[in-house]
């Protein structure tokens, strides 16, 4: 006889998307149940062993802010921490951190299993189970290839690669998922059995190295940063604060290109071997030879896969070459002449879905009840991942809650611009956050994720009282002052002329407020502390101070920026009808009537932005809608 067992919500997958998923559904009241093919794969980093980076560390921040567990997670499991792009402006600085693999998995699982109302188990989801009812079909539960049962109110499908995953080097495959773990053979057939179509895409990784034979006398030492900034806004530096191990930097050279361009009718990527469609934007070292030939060396970053293991990550080097080839590409590069291979590069193809079947709330338009994230929908990264899960789980909760879908907008958040980017456009490729796909990335900036969302996290039910509180406080202070110094006017006087001068800065002929000096390159809420004699007593933490800076020092630029908001967000307000009839809509072109049909926007907005919808078929529908 066969288990039959009853949750609210089933999440299928313990990946990134998968562990957000379960712990917001979890602890927003409901019983769940998150599904893994392996308890070593929870929360598996199977390609590059860090959290964040340009874009990325934004979404971390974010999913920090709306309640989420991936930058509370990294913070106790980094080995190195750095802040990147910081020669640049505040919007485009992205927090990124080295992680221990093992600890990172080892500490996600432990916090997985302490929640009370998730259950996580272990076996392989083969059938989702539906039911057809008087408004269409809706998703009631999964089937295990055991046969056991378990019926839901809501499923999440969190599958990452594994949906019939394949592992290519050379002419070697393997049917499995990554790391040699087991693939789920199974569940795609059952998803095109309830009119879900899916495709292949393709990512991969590079060969890892065991450390004790490399040369890092050869290689350029990188360092962590001095000054830890956490990821979690509810840690502090003093509370993450430990030694960082180093990564090291070097490079391919004529050689390896030529170990490569020799050899390239033996890639799979070139022979066509791999059917999916890879990232453009992390493509393999044999890509990148061949289509920039004329670029003469790439950079290859040699990266700790954790504190208890010698095996060192190979970043750069993505290939699904043969063996053979692998090793004399490793060979050529300086400092990695005798280095040994524990792990070769492949390739991975793997079934997904096309995310414009999603709603904005990633729920699935032709099944009720049914919701997606992560790499099934097209995606990549770990980041990209989690943010999606977050909002899937925090969705099917409000479903069984009653409540409105929490959808954010492009200029709520790097998770709004992810999520519309991939429910409204038609990715044909895997899909990576960059801070150049977000508009109004001055304010969508790493250090006021908090700021933007948290209030958000808040009603949701994610974020706690003590939590919420503290973090009204630190808003009032951050406000209060920026008023405070507005007001505050600094003379003429000799003595301020001086700290003027002594600090590179031009006179003053009149009285200016400390907001204006602040406003000045060369100052900072902590410089002009010595002019400001009414300053306040107050915890004035490192977060709170760089926020008064950006404010004032960016005032201007801000502003304008959120006076397209206001234009962006009358756009979106103009909402569409669920029930709407394109063929009725007159002078709209034929590839805009089929654009509109398929992705079925919500909004004026989100209509817009659809590839093949032009602003006159806008127009159109505006005068349709009487808008």
């Amino acid at each position: 006889m066969n288990v039959e067992e009853s949750y609210d919500i089933v999440i299928v997958g313990a990946g990134h998307a998968g562990c957000e998923a379960a712990l917001a559904a979890a602890r927003l009241g409901f019983e769940t149940i998150l599904f893994t093919v392996s308890m070593d794969s929870v929360a598996l980093m199977p390609c590059n062993p860090n959290i964040g980076g340009s874009s990325k560390g934004h979404l971390v921040r974010e999913i920090d802010a709306l309640g989420g567990e991936m930058g509370k997670n990294i913070d106790k499991t980094y080995i190195q921490s750095k802040m990147l792009n910081v020669s640049k402006g505040p919007a485009v600085h992205s927090l990124r951190a080295q992680a221990d693999k093992g600890e990172y998995t080892k500490q996600m699982r432990l916090t997985l299993q302490k929640e009370p109302r998730l259950t996580l188990r272990q076996a392989e989801i083969s059938e989702l189970i539906y039911e057809k009812t008087e408004d269409g079909v809706k998703v009631v539960g999964v089937k295990a290839y055991s046969g056991a049962v378990y019926h839901a109110r809501a499923v999440v499908l969190c599958t990452g690669v594994y949906l019939k995953a394949m592992c290519i080097y050379g002419d070697t495959i393997t049917y499995t998922g990554p790391n040699g773990l087991m693939a789920a053979n199974h569940l795609s057939d059952s998803m095109e059995a309830g009119g879900i179509p899916l495709r292949r895409f393709k990512t991969g990784t590079p060969p890892r190295l065991d450390g004790t034979t490399i040369d890092y006398s050869k290689m350029a030492e990188q360092k962590g940063d001095e000054r830890i900034q956490p990821f979690s806004f509810m840690n502090t530096e003093e509370d993450i604060a430990r030694d960082q191990i180093s990564c090291w930097l070097t490079y391919t050279g004529e050689e390896t290109h030529n170990i490569i361009k020799e050899n390239i009718d033996r890639s799979p990527l070139f022979s066509g071997v791999i059917k999916g469609t890879g990232p453009r934007y992390c493509p393999s070292i044999e890509d990148k030879i061949m289509k920039f030939p004329d670029k003469d060396r790439h950079q290859l970053f040699v990266e700790p896969e954790g504190e208890f293991t010698t095996e060192m990550y190979l970043d750069g080097m993505s290939s699904s070459m043969p063996e053979d080839v692998q090793y004399r590409m490793v060979h050529s590069v300086p400092g990695l002449e005798n280095a040994k291979i524990t792990r070769p590069g492949y390739a991975i193809e793997y079934d997904c879905i096309s995310a414009t079947d999603l709603k904005p709330s990633l729920e699935f338009k032709s099944v009720s009840g049914l919701f997606s994230a992560g790499q099934i929908n097209g995606s990549s990264g770990y980041e990209e991942a989690g943010a999606q899960g977050l909002i899937a789980g925090i969705n099917a909760a409000r479903l069984l809650q009653g409540k409105e879908a929490v959808v954010l907008s492009r200029s709520d958040g790097y998770i709004g611009v992810l999520i519309d980017d991939l429910v409204t456009k038609e990715t044909k490729e895997p899909y990576r956050m960059m801070t150049s796909r977000a508009e109004y990335r001055l304010l969508l900036r790493q250090d006021n994720a908090d700021l933007r969302l948290t209030d958000i996290g808040h009603e949701i039910g994610l974020i706690d009282d003590e939590r919420y509180a503290s973090f009204c406080k630190k808003r009032e202070i951050i406000n209060s002052e920026i008023q405070r110094l507005k007001e505050t006017m600094v003379g003429a006087a000799k003595e301020n002329q001086k700290f003027l001068e002594k600090h590179g800065s031009s006179p003053i002929h009149t009285a200016v407020s400390l907001a204006d000096l602040i406003r000045r390159p060369e100052f900072s809420y902590e410089l002009i502390a010595e002019l400001d004699t009414e300053r306040p007593e107050l915890p004035l933490t490192r977060e709170i101070t760089e926020q008064i800076d950006i404010s004032l020092k960016y005032e201007g630029y801000i502003d304008r920026q959120k006076r397209q908001v206001d234009h962006f967000l009358k756009m979106e307000g103009k909402k569409i009808p669920a029930d709407i009839d394109y063929s009725q809509v007159k002078n709209l072109r034929i590839e805009a009537r089929q654009k509109l049909e398929a992705v079925r926007p919500e909004s004026i907005g989100q209509a817009s932005r659809i590839s093949g919808v032009s602003p006159a078929d806008v127009n159109m529908l505006l005068l349709y809608l009487k808008m």
